[in-house]
């Protein structure tokens, strides 16, 4: 075996403290990423109360106003599922929620969708598409400029009302009602709108799916998955069923 020269040894050194000190530094920006600060830039909302900026949400929040109101006629006849005794089958012992109005309003023409789909259009994802768009002009980013870009989408979604009101006369069911309904395809449908690139990924951890969505978005731009990232959840109840399952359980 042929000895090392002086010259080679000191040549190895250079490369093994070359290489250690990329991996100081590899290892540092991995530490520091775990803690980056994440900054909010634009914010959409659609609250019960009629809070459907960030401004009046706060003026709700900071004058105590209760939202909460007897069941509307729209969503459902109370009067015909209202009893005060919770065991009793196919009813519910509330007659009052906090509620977001004008849930069937949607211009389906600006996100360039058809009359016909967005009849089978989950209001939810209706929601989706016009807050996002809300919240990145309060940005002052251009909605349209995000193309191809590695912004990622991050959703908090778990009721289905909708479907379970639409797709009940199997007759009936549109080639849209599967795309417009699955909660995969309310965040992909962000995505594919924006034309974004980033990961899509629609959550239900129940109630704490906005906070999980949150989360991963925050994990996804600390890892450098996103440059971008848009998170939040959607719940609209339209259908007495899941009121109705919650009350006989007591909640």
């Amino acid at each position: 075996m042929k000895p090392t020269t002086n010259k080679e040894q000191l040549s190895l050194s250079k490369q093994m403290f070359l290489a250690l000190k990329q991996a100081e530094t590899k290892l540092d920006m991995m530490e520091r990423s775990r803690s980056e600060p994440i900054a909010i830039i634009g914010i959409g909302c659609r609250f019960p109360g009629n809070a459907n900026t960030p401004e009046s949400f706060w003026e709700l929040l900071s004058n105590g106003k209760d939202s909460v109101r007897e069941i509307p006629l729209e969503r459902w006849d109370i009067d015909s599922y209202y009893d005060p005794n919770p065991d009793t089958p196919g009813k519910m012992y509330i007659r009052h929620a906090a509620l977001v109005d004008q849930v069937d309003r949607f211009d389906p023409q600006f996100f360039g969708i058809s009359g016909r789909e967005a009849h089978s259009l989950d209001p939810q994802q209706r929601f989706i598409l016009e807050v996002t768009w809300e919240a990145l002009e309060r940005a002052g980013i251009n909605p349209q400029q995000l193309k191809n870009t590695q912004t990622g989408v991050f959703l908090g979604i778990g009721q289905n009302d909708y479907a379970n009101l639409g797709l009940s006369q199997v007759e009936n069911i549109s080639p849209y009602d599967g795309t417009g309904n699955g909660f995969c395809f309310a965040a992909g449908r962000l995505s594919y709108s924006l034309g974004l690139q980033g990961p899509s990924i629609a959550i239900d951890t129940a109630c704490s799916s906005s906070l999980v969505a949150i989360h991963e978005a925050c994990q996804s731009l600390r890892q450098g998955e996103s440059n971008l990232a848009l998170a939040g959840g959607v719940q609209l109840i339209l259908s007495p069923q899941m009121t109705t399952a919650l009350s006989r359980l007591k909640a």
